[in-house]
C-alpha cells in the first residue's frame, strides 16, 4: 500500500459537513445497509473538488479508492468513484481486476453503477487499440458475483456507435433467465440506452428474443421505442 494522507484529507473535509438527521434519512433510503454522514451530493462534490483535481498515478488512484472504501460512511465510497471517474484516463486494463474487486465490496447499485461507468470507459479506450480488451467483460459476465455480471451488462452505456451490438445482445440473452431484479433491470437499461442510437436494431432484437427476456427487461428496453 502507498502511504499518503490524501484519504485522511477527504475525511477531514467531509466530517464538518455531517448532518445526523439527514444521515438517518439517507440510511433508510438505502434500506439500512450503510452508514452516512448526511451530506447531499452537490455539497459533497463541491467540498472535495479541489482534492480530485491533482493528477494521481494508477497505483495511487487504486490505493486511495481502497482506503476510502474501508471508511465507514457511504460518502467516502462516492468520493472514490468520483475520483476514479475524473482520472479514468490514467487507468488501463491492468486495473480492471482491482476495479471489479471494489464492485464486490459494500455492493449496491449506487456504487456499482458508478464503477461500471469507470470500467466501461477503461474498456472502451483499450478497445480502440485492441478489440480483444472486451474479453475481460466476457469473463465478468460469467462471474459468481451478480454485481460483476451487472457491470458486464451495462459497461457499454453511452457508447452509441462504438457499441459492440453482438456482445450487447448476446449478454442480454445469456443473462435473460436470471431472476434477480438488478440483472433484469440492467438488461433493459443497456438495451434502452442503445435504442437511443439504433432503435431498429433493438426493436428487431426484442422481436426475435420473444419471451426469453423477462417482462421487466422487455419493458425497460422498449420504453422509448415507437
Amino acid at each position: 500500500m502507498i502511504s499518503s494522507p490524501w484519504p485522511e484529507r477527504v475525511q477531514q473535509t467531509l466530517l464538518p459537513l455531517a448532518d445526523p438527521a439527514r444521515a438517518l434519512a439517507m440510511r433508510a433510503y438505502m434500506r439500512g445497509q450503510f452508514d452516512f454522514l448526511g451530506i447531499p451530493t452537490p455539497l459533497r462534490r463541491q467540498a472535495v473538488a479541489g482534492l480530485l483535481r491533482p493528477a494521481q498515478s494508477a497505483a495511487e488512484l487504486l490505493d486511495h479508492a481502497a482506503a476510502l472504501w474501508a471508511m465507514p460512511a457511504r460518502e467516502y465510497q462516492y468520493v472514490a468513484v468520483d475520483l476514479l471517474a475524473r482520472q479514468v484516463r490514467r487507468l488501463g486494463m491492468g486495473e480492471v481486476a482491482a476495479l471489479l474487486g471494489l464492485v464486490q465490496q459494500k455492493s449496491w447499485w449506487d456504487t456499482v453503477d458508478g464503477l461500471a461507468g469507470v470500467v466501461g470507459d477503461v474498456v472502451r479506450a483499450a478497445s480502440r487499440v485492441d478489440p480483444s480488451a472486451q474479453q475481460a467483460m466476457d469473463a465478468a459476465l460469467g462471474h459468481a458475483d451478480l454485481w460483476v455480471r451487472r457491470v458486464a451488462m451495462i459497461h457499454q452505456l453511452g457508447w452509441r456507435e462504438a457499441t459492440d451490438r453482438r456482445r450487447l445482445f448476446d449478454y442480454a440473452l445469456r443473462l435473460a433467465d436470471e431472476p434477480d431484479f438488478f440483472i433484469r433491470k440492467a438488461i433493459g437499461w443497456a438495451l434502452r440506452d442503445f435504442a437511443r442510437h439504433d432503435p431498429q436494431a433493438v426493436g428487431e432484437f426484442l422481436n426475435g428474443a420473444g419471451t426469453v427476456l423477462s417482462p421487466l427487461s422487455r419493458r425497460e428496453a422498449a420504453k422509448h421505442l415507437v
